[in-house]
């Protein structure tokens, strides 16, 4: 065992609430920093690599990092692996000790591993001291501004506020609408079965080939259901009308933050407001759970009226919340 206060340690599956509870109860904690979103992405060809900083003396974690690697096998010249850490690491940035620490073991493996590019893309919001104290850590250490992965922008709702300060922050017609829903008869309820999940997809499909965007396969979404659901770290929310599947969403829920990660909605009875209806649900829960945040999930990257999901950014700025920019990515070649 190293001499050295702190070590880098693969973290193993019997540790895996341990790392959950970690990642958590840290202000730099993220659900795509979960042991489940690791397990999630093994399927699509990721392989997940969870590495923990201890302190050797007090026996604790003090930084950890969901790393996923992909085989680079189109290039054979270069060959190695991409390494990506999706909205983290969770260290404290403040903590240089700890920092040097962590990224010099980090360092040293990935070199070992065949890791030629490690990309991290941070979950901290940009436009602060703090992220300007982060960045300059992040440039001394190596890293260099990368093109982003996950949304760069996206509106944040403060959960502490009551329902009723919660409407308030509403646009009226958003307030309307989750009522009007309500009043004709939509009902929500938690998906139970993969039958469930398997009716959502269908109108996944739909929803994608309506709005133009790519979506994974049932079996993803079926595991994310089975990783995340029973442990509560996630929530599929369906919305009905006389029986008939009208709309869905997928929330995740890591400590103190819940976020929509996937929405699907029919072409039909779309006056009834199902959408408006479920997203409230999913704050209202979120809520009971003890989240403080809802993270709406991405927005465009500006305000232009040209682009082309400028629909769905209007439909997220009518819940009121703030919207933020987070620091996005910086890689580092070896």
């Amino acid at each position: 065992m190293s001499s050295y206060p702190y070590v880098l340690r693969t973290v193993s599956v019997e540790q895996r609430e341990r790392w959950d509870q970690f990642v958590a109860q840290h202000p730099a904690g993220h659900v795509l920093q979960s042991w489940g979103w690791g397990e999630l992405k093994l399927s699509t060809g990721w392989s997940p690599l969870r590495l923990a900083l201890w302190d050797m003396e007090q026996q604790r974690m003090v930084a950890a990092a969901n790393i996923l690697r992909y085989k680079a096998i189109h290039d054979p010249l270069l060959g190695g692996y991409f390494a990506y850490i999706p909205k983290g690491p969770v260290v404290d940035w403040s903590h240089p000790v700890i920092c040097n620490a962590l990224f010099s073991q980090l360092d040293m493996l990935l070199r070992a591993q065949d890791v030629r590019t490690l990309r991290m893309e941070l979950a901290q919001v940009a436009g602060t001291a703090s992220s300007e104290f982060i960045e300059e850590r992040v440039t001394a250490l190596g890293f260099r501004p990368a093109p982003t992965i996950q949304p760069i922008r996206t509106i944040l709702l403060d959960l502490t506020l009551d329902e009723e300060r919660l409407l308030a922050g509403m646009k009226e017609k958003w307030r309307y609408n989750v009522r009007l829903a309500g009043r004709k008869g939509v009902s929500v309820r938690a998906a139970q079965s993969a039958e469930d999940v398997q009716a959502w997809y269908r109108l996944l499909q739909m929803t994608g080939e309506r709005d133009q965007f790519r979506i994974h396969t049932f079996d993803y979404y079926l595991q994310a259901w089975r990783i995340f659901v029973p442990r509560n770290q996630a929530h599929l929310l369906l919305a009905e009308y006389e029986s008939q599947l009208l709309g869905g969403i997928f929330v995740g829920l890591l400590g103190k933050q819940a976020s929509y990660l996937y929405g699907a909605s029919s072409n039909e009875w779309r006056q009834l407001m199902p959408n408006h209806l479920l997203q409230w649900e999913a704050m209202r829960w979120a809520k009971r759970q003890g989240a403080t945040q809802y993270d709406l999930w991405g927005i465009p990257a500006t305000d232009d009226e040209d682009e082309a999901m400028a629909g769905l950014y209007r439909f997220k700025r009518g819940w009121g919340g703030e919207v933020v920019r987070f620091m996005g990515a910086y890689e580092r070649e070896y």
